[in-house]
């Protein structure tokens, strides 16, 4: 049955919503989509369910292709799987917690491992039951710090979360290679432009991961990509290790006087006036910064550590946060505040310097303080720095990692750089924006050892299943699709995904206008193509017009004074083309324009996979395509 403008619920608006940002939020809201009920959570109005409904259509199909059978949890969940597993306090703040009135712990789901598992092991007990693989499509729930963008960061967002279940490695791979196509299926078919990238896993673990981004200016993410087909979330990117260096006949280590010098610029340029080296000028490089920072753990524990990276480059938090090499679940990074320097009184602000075991006179941070020391990955044995002496205007030079100072580990914190070399060898990094709207793992063992999920394999024995994890923002997505779709007037939908495949506006007056777009609706209904009708009677032409480009279905139907002379007005908005029809043609061509968009889409999707395999793309973040 058509929808019809006169009894549909919506309101269409001229102003944008306060602290709107992006044009997805905007749009979406202006044209009657969403509607906002509190920081981060949405509201969805019919023209958006009709939206949301097609993409979560071609995201079953997508999981039914790849042999995925669909179930659906609760939202509301005991507490007791994550405490077992040990995200109750992995997610930190992020989570929602709730108490029943016996005071038992609940949660709002943020993710669905544990109860999927837990379903496994309650009705599978064979190798002979596997591979499995099962999702759903389920609104979870974050308390995120800062929602912002409309639907791109929420605190409330439907999610499909899929897992596959194997008796072994070989199995698991098999499993996430279905998926990945799926994914890279799914996305094709909902017309976004989509990159996959490899990543970290961060709080889930695992072996392997990828995310699926879309490039856009708005998104959080920073991904790179090399010419020869690199690609990864800035997070993953690795450094290329230099060799290390023979110290044997390097100059010994000296402490000179560096007044007023608390900056690397300062510093290089009190070096080459006073200290110049023998061979070139000294430049940031051959500083050793090291920064101070404080790690807030999932427990609520403050850590304060220290990073040494080049003094040419600056430290990511995101990225240092997200290396793993911090502590255990997702842990916050942030500079340290006065307040944490002045708790640690042997850090000198800008004259600090690395600790060491080696019992250097100058240098005493790892001693007295027990401060964890993390060094940038090409800082190598044998390489020459300048760097603070833990004196107020005091620095050492030729200071010699391995010789003079070591550190309690490496992390990949530095700032990743236009130019970059890739790690693979494939060309210099280039730098992106995005939107992660799909991540998949190998989560492996993981969760299936913390809630003990064994099968008895071939030979009778116990065996611990291996399990995939694969994650897809359906309400993201949508929003995607909304930035990437849109005109300085409105929305602009793929065909196959807009609420209604035609838009008819009746723009005359008159019982014969009025009926000839009647019949026309009713003529495509039969045919299978969804129609909104704008039958208002007391609104002007110009007004519903306004209101279709807000709205955004691309083929719209103009029901006027041509009426007489037996035809209509057509319009192709994604091609910007208007076109008079006999009323005879309206119909079969229009029916012919659909049925074409949907065919398109399918035949997007095998071009999609066909390019992925033709690039030789593999699941360690290998890639070419797609997002060209």
């Amino acid at each position: 049955m058509a929808l019809r403008m006169s009894s549909l619920f919506v309101r269409t608006q001229k102003e944008d919503p306060v602290g709107a940002e992006v044009a997805s939020h905007k749009l979406l809201h202006r044209a009657g989509y969403i509607r906002r009920s509190a920081p981060g959570i949405y509201t969805w109005l019919p023209l958006g369910l009709a939206v949301l409904g097609k993409i979560e259509t071609i995201v079953r199909d997508e999981m039914a292709r790849a042999g995925s059978q669909e179930v659906h949890f609760p939202g509301l969940l005991p507490a007791d799987p994550y405490k077992t597993s040990g995200r109750w306090e992995a997610f930190g703040p992020d989570l929602f917690h709730l108490k029943d009135r016996r005071e038992n712990d609940y949660i709002l789901a943020p993710t669905h491992e544990e109860v999927f598992t837990l379903l496994v092991k309650d009705l599978y007990s064979s190798y002979k039951d596997l591979p499995l693989s099962i999702y759903q499509i389920q609104t979870k729930y974050r308390d995120e710090a800062r929602p912002r963008a409309g639907l791109l960061r929420g605190r409330e967002f439907i999610m499909k979360d899929a897992y596959s279940f194997d008796i072994d490695d070989a199995g698991l791979d098999a499993s996430y290679e279905a998926m990945r196509v799926a994914y890279l299926r799914a996305f094709a078919r909902l017309g976004l432009p989509c990159l996959p990238v490899k990543a970290t896993p961060g709080a889930m673990g695992g072996s392997g991961t990828e995310e699926f981004i879309y490039p856009s200016e708005v998104g959080e993410d920073t991904f790179v990509r090399s010419p020869g087909g690199y690609a990864a979330n800035v997070e993953a990117v690795t450094s290329i290790v230099p060799e290390a260096i023979p110290y044997e006949n390097s100059p010994a280590a000296h402490v000179e006087d560096t007044p007023d010098t608390p900056t690397i610029e300062t510093l290089v340029a009190a070096a080459n006036a006073n200290h110049p080296r023998e061979d070139r000028a000294w430049t940031a490089a051959d500083t050793l910064k090291n920064v101070v920072c404080a790690v807030t753990h999932p427990d609520g524990t403050r850590e304060i550590i220290v990073i040494g990276l080049p003094g040419d480059r600056a430290v990511d938090l995101d990225r240092a946060a997200g290396t793993g090499m911090l502590g255990a679940g997702e842990v916050d990074l942030e500079a340290a505040t006065a307040e944490d320097l002045a708790a640690q009184p042997e850090l000198v602000k800008g004259y600090i310097g690395p600790g060491n075991d080696l019992e250097h006179p100058v240098l005493g941070l790892e001693a007295p303080s027990k401060i964890r020391y993390l060094l940038d990955p090409r800082v190598v044995d044998g390489t020459r720095w300048i760097t603070g002496a833990n004196e107020p205007g005091r620095h050492v030079f030729d200071l010699v990692a391995g010789r003079d100072f070591t550190a309690d580990g490496t992390i990949e914190a530095a700032e990743v750089v236009l130019g970059d070399p890739a790690p693979d060898g494939s060309g210099p990094l280039e730098l992106a924006r995005g939107v992660e709207i799909g991540q998949i793992f190998k989560l492996g063992r993981k969760y299936a050892e913390a809630l003990d999920l064994k099968v008895l394999d071939q030979n009778g024995k116990a065996a611990t299943v291996t399990m995939g994890s694969y994650g897809l923002g359906v309400t993201r997505v949508m929003a995607c699709i909304a930035e990437e779709f849109h005109s300085d007037d409105g929305l602009l939908w793929p065909q196959h995904l807009a609420p209604a495949d035609v838009h008819v506006i009746v723009a005359g007056k008159g019982e014969e206008i009025a009926a000839a777009g009647e019949k026309l609706t009713a003529d495509l209904e039969a045919e299978g193509v969804s129609v909104l009708l704008d039958d208002r009677n007391k609104v002007s032409p110009g007004f519903k017009f306004a209101d279709a480009e807000l709205i955004g279905i691309p083929t719209v139907i103009v029901v006027g004074r041509g009426v007489a002379d037996g035809v209509l007005e057509v319009r192709n908005r994604l091609a910007d083309e208007k076109q008079e029809l006999p009323l005879a043609e309206v119909v079969p061509t229009t029916v012919e324009r659909v049925r074409q968009a949907y065919a398109q889409a399918g035949a997007a999707a095998d071009a999609a996979v066909a390019a992925d395999a033709a690039a030789g793309t593999a699941a360690d973040g290998t890639v070419e395509t797609l997002a060209d």
